[in-house]
């Protein structure tokens, strides 16, 4: 049996303890509540909106695209190979689903040809009416250094990453704040936070991306549009088998990174929780480059020398 001191001292330690964590433990559990009622509401809202995804022929923009169905989107599907568009509306036909969906609709589109967009985003807004979502998807990535990657592959990534979605952008935007209501969704990278060797090129577009996304929701906000910005880790799609060069030529491989990663599907979801949140920028990742952001940020230091040692290893 305890004796009347060791009773005590447990009294006093639990008091302590309800003392010191409660008054930070509650707040937090009703914000985590209340984020997740929001979060509940918005997905359900969701049914009847028109959604337009670019890069929907495969990996992340087919996952998403199957997420948005779901939802009881209006799904509009873009890409630029439309047998591969064809093939993902036809999976999406024959999910049978528990909340009323709509015929998607094909947009043959290529993000680099930046003078067809506005015509592109106008005949989606002659049969909907609206675009109330744009998830800006579509992309491409490289896989050589700085030195040896050619300038006209630079100018190709930044060109599909970062000026086609900028087109794409500008292309929703007027009908969006003339109904005084929208979101511009684009996927960037956790290489988009901060940069590692042998991704010059395609960090540098995602780096761009992220400042347009930053400048752009402030400038957006007084007419009620909203901008999310997602920068995923690695995920398990073919971005690595149809990555380029520094020559321009197709990788053709399949990273062990790209291979390991999350699964598009999971990260779909992921996807959509965080726009039900209206979450503004959001990495998604596992534990290494969450790190490796922060470090970047804290202890820049110890970032380049990491990096120096990572290329080091790339280059033997």
């Amino acid at each position: 049996m305890k004796s009347l001191a060791e009773r005590s001292y447990g009294s006093f330690y639990w008091w302590l303890l309800a003392t010191l964590f409660l008054p930070i433990a509650i707040p937090g559990l009703v914000y985590k509540l209340l984020t997740k009622m929001k979060e509940q509401r918005n997905t359900r809202h969701l049914n009847g909106k028109v959604v337009l995804i670019t890069g929907a022929s495969s990996g992340l923009g087919e996952a998403l695209a199957h997420s948005f169905f779901l939802s009881g989107c209006k799904v509009v599907l873009a890409a630029r190979r439309k047998d591969e568009l064809e093939r993902v509306r036809k999976d999406l036909l024959e999910i049978h689903t528990t909340v009323p969906t709509h015929p998607p609709i094909i947009l043959q589109l290529d993000l680099s040809d930046l003078n067809s967009i506005t015509a592109k985003v106008q005949s989606v807004l002659e049969i909907h009416g609206a675009i109330d979502i744009l998830v800006n998807n579509g992309g491409i990535s490289v896989r050589g250094d700085a030195i040896s990657t050619a300038i006209d592959v630079d100018i190709r990534i930044m060109l599909v990453n970062y000026f086609g979605t900028v087109a794409m952008t500008k292309a929703c935007l007027p009908s969006m704040m003339a109904r005084k209501e929208g979101r511009i969704v684009s996927i960037s990278s956790v290489q988009g936070k901060f940069a590692i060797p042998h991704r010059s090129a395609y960090s540098a577009s995602k780096h761009a991306l992220q400042a347009f996304c930053d400048s752009l929701r402030a400038e957006v906000a007084k007419d009620n549009i909203k901008v999310t910005l997602i920068s995923p880790g690695y995920i398990n799609t073919a971005i690595s088998m149809n990555a380029l060069t520094g020559t321009g030529d197709t990788y053709g491989k399949m990273d062990a990174a790209t291979a390991g990663g999350a699964s598009a599907d999971d990260t779909a979801t992921s996807i959509l929780k965080a726009i039900a949140r209206d979450d503004k920028d959001v990495i998604m990742a596992p534990i290494a480059p969450r790190t490796a952001y922060w470090l970047r940020h804290l202890m820049p230091w110890l970032y380049f020398w990491i990096m120096k040692k990572r290329a080091e290893k790339l280059s033997t």
